[in-house]
């Protein structure tokens, strides 16, 4: 009888957020993470993930393509059960939403 490794909802998240990690904006070398696109991530019961996030503007050639790329990476990391990906513009992105990496990456400090 095989044994189910559980997994702690923390360890699951920060899966989640590696897994985001690898995701870039193709016009910016910093990850969507880093960037502070991400709003929201919750992990539920039988590992259901929700993910509220942004974009840097509503007109952005990458609104199709980023999403669907991280809950693509999402879905990958094993005990997965249901990826929801929820997009927002509000609050709008501002430049203080990147972390102190992607702001010294990009110049701004």
């Amino acid at each position: 009888m095989a044994e189910t490794q559980e997994i702690s909802t923390q360890e699951l998240k920060e899966k989640v957020i590696n897994a985001i990690k690898q995701v870039y904006d193709p016009e910016i070398p910093v990850d969507v993470y880093e960037l502070g696109l991400i709003y929201e991530i919750s992990v539920y019961p039988v590992n259901n993930v929700y993910i509220l996030m942004t974009l840097t503007s509503p007109n952005c050639p990458s609104a199709e393509f980023i999403p669907s790329e991280i809950k693509n990476k999402i879905q990958q990391i094993q005990g997965i059960n249901h990826v929801e990906l929820e997009l927002t513009f509000d609050p709008p992105y501002s430049q203080d939403m990147m972390s102190e990496a992607a702001k010294l990456e990009l110049g701004f400090l």
